[in-house]
C-alpha cells in the first residue's frame, strides 16, 4: 500500500531543487575532515561535524547525502549519530539521500529495504543508493519498498573509480552494462509515472569525473546523481558541458563544502558560491 500523504520522491525532489537550487551536500566525515575542523576522530567529533553542517546549511540545501560507512566505522554509537542526523535533515525541510550502496538477493535485500525505506525505521531516508551489479532483479524488494513509501533509489550506473570500466562499459547486444542500467531504470520510471511527466522515483549514479561519456540520457526520466564536484576535480561548468541534459543532474559536493567548516558562515559562503555556479545546469 502506498504511503497516504507523502508525495512521490521525484515530485518532492523536483520541487526542492526549484526552490533551493541544484545541489546535494555530502556528509562525508573523513578523519581528515574532522582533523581540519579541530575535532577528535571520535563519535563526539563526528556528531559535531555532521549535525553542525546540517544546522548551518539546512535552509539552503535541497539534499544531504550521509555516507553510511563513515558513521558505521564508530559502531553502534556512530549509527546512532546517523539516525539523529537523518531526523535533523527532515526537520530543516531537506531530503536525505543515504549513501550505503546496498545490494543483495532474496531475504537479505528485504532486510535492507526494511532498514532504509520503511516508514518508522530508525534509518529510513528519503532515498538510498543501491548496487545493481548482483542483477537488477535482486533490487526488487528495494524498488517495491521505495515505490510504496514515496521514497527513491539511485542505482549505480557509471561510477568514478578508474577500474570500473571493465565491468560497466562491457557490452551486451550493442549496449554497455551501464546503459542497460540506465534503460532499465527509465522503464521502471515510466511504469511509476503512468504516462505522466516529471522525475520518476528511481535515479542513477554517474561519476562527474567521467562525465556522460557514451551514455545515452536523451529519454531518461529520473534524477542523475553526480558525485565528484570539488575535491575530485569536477566543476559544475564541466558538468554542464559534458552532459546533454544538465537539468537532470543532482551534483554532489562533499569535502569541497566541508573544507569550509567549521565556521557556519564559511560553510554557507561555499554553498552559496556553488549554487550560483549551478545556474549553468538549469537548462533542460
Amino acid at each position: 500500500m502506498s504511503h497516504p500523504t507523502r508525495a512521490p520522491f521525484g515530485t518532492r525532489l523536483g520541487a526542492l531543487l526549484a526552490e533551493r537550487g541544484r545541489l546535494c551536500v555530502g556528509l562525508d566525515p573523513h578523519p581528515s575532515v574532522l582533523r581540519d575542523w579541530g575535532l577528535d576522530d571520535d563519535v563526539a567529533g563526528l556528531e559535531r561535524c555532521v549535525r553542525g553542517t546540517v544546522a548551518a546549511l539546512g535552509d539552503l540545501v535541497a539534499v544531504f547525502k550521509p555516507q553510511s560507512a563513515l558513521f558505521e566505522r564508530f559502531g553502534s554509537a556512530g549509527v546512532a549519530v546517523l539516525e539523529r542526523v537523518l531526523v535533523d535533515v527532515a526537520e530543516v525541510g531537506a531530503l536525505s539521500l543515504l549513501d550505503a550502496k546496498r545490494g543483495d538477493i532474496g531475504s537479505t535485500m528485504d532486510g535492507y529495504a526494511a532498514a532504509y525505506l520503511a516508514d518508522g525505521a530508525p534509518l529510513a531516508a528519503d532515498a538510498l543508493t543501491v548496487n545493481p551489479y548482483l542483477g537488477l532483479d535482486a533490487l526488487e524488494p528495494a524498488v517495491a519498498a521505495a515505490l510504496a513509501n514515496g521514497r527513491g533509489l539511485y542505482l549505480l550506473a557509471r561510477t568514478s573509480n578508474p577500474d570500473s570500466g571493465w565491468l560497466q562499459l562491457a557490452e551486451r547486444d550493442g549496449r554497455s552494462v551501464a546503459q542497460l542500467v540506465v534503460d532499465a531504470v527509465a522503464e521502471r520510471n515510466r511504469e511509476a509515472l503512468a504516462g505522466g511527466e516529471g522525475l520518476g522515483p528511481l535515479g542513477v549514479v554517474v561519476g562527474g569525473t567521467h562525465g556522460q561519456g557514451s551514455l545515452d540520457l536523451d529519454v531518461f526520466n529520473g534524477s542523475v546523481l553526480v558525485p565528484g564536484v570539488g575535491a575530485q576535480g569536477a566543476t559544475l561548468a564541466d558538468l554542464a558541458r559534458s552532459f546533454s541534459r544538465p537539468g537532470l543532474l543532482l551534483p554532489t559536493s562533499s569535502r569541497g563544502v566541508l573544507a569550509a567548516g567549521p565556521d557556519p558562515t564559511g560553510l554557507r559562503t561555499a554553498v552559496t558560491a556553488l549554487l550560483s555556479e549551478g545556474t549553468v545546469l538549469t537548462r533542460p
